[in-house]
């Protein structure tokens, strides 16, 4: 099991966006660590979320840093529009730019740099990138749209990057997003991952402060 802080981060794809302010500010005096924002272009998932403004409307409503999922297909160009407001951006290996470049920029910006895994992706696209990045998502669904059943299999990857962080003396997050309950965090945190994010889980949620401590552990 990590010895790491569990770091729980809900995402407001899960929200009411209609109530985005209140949403945010509900799970923040809910104890939630970060805030996740997944950034869809409709090009590298099938699906269209929201844009630089959202994220920055969201940052009004809570202290928490933001955690950036730029689920898009030129990170690159779109990243330093969310600088200002994101405490991480993470990038997809799978999208259709230098990702060594991409991490490197994202981390001279005063960002954590994350990149990101999705389902059908060999882990071997990561060994480039060792030490380029302060935190690994593991996607535990296939990218694109909430709601989504956890997918076991997954682990596998959780497992590998927690041995290479060890091997190698590195100190990045593994994070895990997609289908995560208070039973399959079990699951990714015995498997080596810290950083859990939870949209329908928490944003469903009776009581958004016990599922959140549920969570946690």
């Amino acid at each position: 099991m990590s010895a790491r802080k569990i770091i729980v981060a809900p995402s407001i794809l899960a929200s009411d966006f209609a109530r985005v302010g209140e949403e945010v500010a509900s799970v923040t005096a809910a104890g939630a660590d970060w805030i996740h924002c997944d950034v869809m272009d409709g090009h590298l998932v099938d699906n269209i979320s929201f844009g630089p403004a959202f994220v920055e409307a969201v940052s009004r409503h809570t202290p928490l840093p933001l955690d950036v999922h730029l689920m898009v297909t030129r990170p690159d160009h779109y990243f330093p529009r969310f600088t200002k407001v994101a405490h991480s951006l993470t990038c997809h290996v799978e999208a259709d730019h230098d990702v060594a470049d991409t991490l490197r920029r994202i981390r001279e910006a005063g960002c954590k740099a994350g990149l990101a895994v999705s389902p059908p992706t060999d882990i071997a696209r990561i060994e480039p990138y060792w030490g380029l990045f302060d935190i690994l998502l593991v996607m535990t669904v296939n990218p694109g749209f909430g709601g989504q059943p956890f997918l076991p299999e997954t682990m596998a990857k959780v497992e590998f990057a927690a041995r290479r962080r060890a091997e190698l003396g590195l100190d990045f997050d593994i994070e895990v997003d997609g289908g995560i309950t208070v039973e399959t965090a079990r699951t990714a945190i015995a498997a080596g991952a810290n950083l859990l994010v939870a949209g329908t889980s928490v944003f469903k949620a009776a009581d958004r402060a016990a599922e959140i401590a549920r969570l946690r552990g």
